[in-house]
Order: structure tokens, then sequence, then C-alpha cells
């Protein structure tokens, strides 16, 4: 029982068309290209840093109390001052004399409404990580786009082969339906040498046996294609309940043709080593960015303000300007030796990353001559499985015409049949670890198209 709602499909695909369906609908595939549209956005947030940063803002405000603030008397000191300063004395004829302590005084400053509207900006002159972000965007990109393609040909290369697999299974199946109609032929045979008294009843129940074996063993090759097609399926992230037929098939020759030779391999074909490439120079980036941060930072800051200030609820009245234009310079003088630590941190990092790169080129090198080892054994075994199966054939053959003439056993034909299923078996192995072989060598070599 399933829980997909969607209708289902009927698809006839070649192993190309597989790989393009794929590219669409793997989970992973999708994921690897939503990683380039987000750095996209990423670089995006870079290039703002760079751009005028403009904002408006607006405010209303009441205030039911306005704040009363305590300060010095200089009202009476003022006065005072005057008046001695003047020469004027008290009814006594006396001079005013101030007092030592003229105490503190409160009073409201403010309105009880006050209402702003304006508009600010800023515009980063230099910011040095910010100058090494900008020029470090193609690179990001680049790296999340490579980073795809790795996916991309990892899921590929198992689409192929498993597409091939299945794609030689129809191979199996037809020897497995060409040994059942022998066996069928040689059953009905024996039968009526059996009812004519020229074979015992033993010799028809061992071919019963050997017919119904058989026919478990292709119904078994059966269900294993049927799982491998649903694994194709999910591979390639197509319903599980559509329907995939194969456009391609495979055969003996198909396996060999195309054998490329190891001294046309190319390291910078892989897409891994391509990675790993704009992989260092990103790590450079990084180490400038930090370098950078040691440098002063300018930018521009100017804004435009009004303001109104009354007693009286509403928007009327007089409305105060207010405008201002700065440059800013921000100069590092000491971050506690954070700053270098950073870049010995990202100077260690590459060195880590350089690291990794000359053992990836040691990795690939490797890989490209296990796989070119694997692939010619995979052939020759391929070769040697073919003659032996070819052989087991025409043994099968001649015991056949020797029981048919009387000068053979049951037993010599029973044998020579159990040799030829074993193989035609080995053949069908051969087969499918060629393929492997041949698409691993493909890939190492940087040739999977």
């Amino acid at each position: 029982l399933s829980l997909y709602a969607g209708a289902q499909q009927s698809h006839l695909l070649s192993a190309q068309e597989a790989v393009e369906y794929a590219k669409k609908n793997n989970v992973q595939v999708k994921n690897a290209l939503l990683d380039i549209q987000i750095q996209q956005q990423t670089n995006k947030e870079v290039t703002a840093a760079a751009l005028p940063q403009i904002s408006g803002n607006a405010a209303y405000n009441y205030f039911p109390n306005v704040t009363v603030q305590t300060f010095p008397n200089f009202i009476a000191a003022g006065v005072y001052g005057v008046l001695t300063q003047e020469g004027v004395t008290d009814g006594s004829g006396n001079p005013i004399q101030a007092p030592t302590d003229f105490g503190f005084i409160q009073a409201q400053f403010g309105t009880k409404y006050n209402s702003t509207a304006g508009v600010s900006l800023q515009q980063l002159l230099f910011d040095g990580q910010v100058f090494v972000g900008l020029q470090a965007r193609r690179t990001t990109i680049d790296f999340r786009e490579k980073a795809a393609e790795v996916t991309e040909e990892n899921i590929r290369a198992n689409i192929y082969k498993i597409y091939y697999q299945l794609a030689a299974s129809k191979n199996q199946i037809s020897i497995l339906d060409a040994n059942i109609a022998r066996l069928e032929k040689f059953y009905n045979d024996t039968k009526k040498y059996f009812e004519n008294g020229f074979a015992e009843r033993l010799d028809v129940s061992k071919i019963e046996v050997q017919l119904a074996n058989l026919r478990t063993e292709r119904q078994k090759a059966l269900n294993q294609i049927a799982n491998g097609f649903i694994g194709l399926k999910m591979l390639m992230g197509m319903p599980v309940q559509d329907t995939l037929l194969l456009k391609d098939s495979i055969s003996y020759d198909n396996i060999r043709e195309g054998v490329l030779d190891a001294t046309q391999y190319n390291i910078a074909d892989r897409k891994e080593y391509q990675q790993a490439e704009l992989g260092l120079k990103l790590g450079e980036y990084n180490i400038r960015r930090y370098k950078l941060s040691k440098i002063p930072t300018v930018s521009l800051m100017s804004n435009y303000n009004l303001m109104r200030m009354s007693n009286e609820f509403g928007f009327d009245g007089t409305w105060f300007k207010s405008s201002m234009i700065g440059l800013n310079v921000n100069v590092p003088i000491f971050s506690g030796f954070a700053t270098q630590a950073r870049i010995q941190r990202a100077r260690l990092e590459q060195e880590q990353n350089k690291n990794n790169f000359e053992n990836l080129k040691i990795m690939i090198d490797g890989e490209v001559k296990q796989a070119l080892n694997n692939y010619t054994n995979a052939l020759a075994t391929l070769d040697a499985q073919k003659r032996n199966m070819e052989l087991a054939e025409t043994v099968y053959n001649q015991t056949q015409i020797k029981f048919r003439e009387g000068i053979g056993s049951n037993t010599e034909v029973s044998t020579a049949q159990n040799d030829l299923l074993v193989a035609q078996n080995n053949y069908i192995l051969a087969m499918y670890d060629a393929i492997n072989a041949r698409i691993d060598f493909l890939k190492a070599t940087g040739k999977l198209q």
C-alpha cells in the first residue's frame, strides 16, 4: 500500500536520459543546486555592504508629566550680581551683600507633544574585509557549482552502474529461458524413453527437480531485477509507482568498446581536483580578509530631521529642521591580539588545504591505476567466462546427442547441465563486474559523460 497520491507515469529512458532526469529530481543534486542559489544570496549581502544604506524614521511622543530638573539657582545669583555691581543699598543704606548659598530651583523643560521625522544615509567608503568579499564572489559561486558537479558525477556513476546491470539482466533472463526450454525438451524426451522402457523413473524425477530449481532461479532473478528497478528509480528521484523502461541495451561488445588509454589521463579533468583548486583560492581570500581588517575603515554619514514641539496635540505649528553630514574613520589600535590570531588560524587552515590538495592528487593517481587494473582484469575474466560458457554449452549439447543415441547416461546430461548453469551464472557475474569496472575507470579518469 502506497501513500503516494500522484498519477502513475511510464518512462522510456536511455542511460543519458536517466541521468538528466536525476539532475532535476535527485534530492542530493537539487540540494547542491540550491547551495548555489544560497551562495548567490550571500554574495548579494556582501555587495549590499558596499552600497548606500538609507533609512527613514518617525516618532510621536506624548509626555503627561514633563520631566522636572533640579539645578543651581543661577537666577538669584545673577540678580544679586547686578545689584552688587550697581552699588544698590538696602533700606538701612548698607550695600546689598550676596548670600553664600543660593540653593536650587526646579523647572520643567520641554513640551507635552514632540514629533520627529527624518531620513539618514550611511555609505561605506572603504572596508578591507568587504573589499575582499567583493573580489571573492565569483570564486565562491564557482566553488558551489563545482561541488554540484561532483555530486552530479557521483549520482551519474551510480545510475550508469544500475542501469546497465539491469540492461544486462535481460541476457540473464534470456539464458535462463533458453535453459528452461532445453530442460523441458530433455524432460519430455526422457519421459518418452521411460514410457518405452529405455529410462528409469529416477531419471525423470531428477530432471523434474532440475526444472523446478531452474524455474525458481528465474523467479529469483526477476525479483532481483524488480528490486534493481526500484533502487534505480529511488536514485533518480522517480516515484516508485511509475513504470521505468530501459531504452539502451548492453552486450559483450559494448562493455569492451571505448577502452581508454591511461596515458591520456589528465588529473585536471577530475571534478574533485577542480573543486580543490577553487578551495585553495578561497583560502587565500580568507587570509587577505583578516589582514585587511588591520587597516582603518572609512564611512560617510548624513541625516536630515524635522521636529515639532508643542503642548497641543496635532501636527500643526512650526517644524524645526536639523541636518548633519559626517565622516567616520575607525582606526584599529589594539584588539587583544585577536586579529593576529585569526590571520594565523587562516594560514594554518590554508596549510591543511594544501596538504589535502597534495593528498588528493596522490589518491586520484592511485584510483586511476587501480581502476585500470580492475577494468583490465574484469575484461580478462569476462573473456574467460565467455569461453567457459561456450565450452560448457558445447559439452552439454554433445552429452545430449550421446544420450539420444543411447551411448550416454542421464547422469552425464545432468552433470553437463549443472556445469552449464554454473558457467552461465559466472558469465553474468563477470559481465556485472566488467560494467562496474568500466564505469569506475571512466569516473577515475574524469571521462564519465
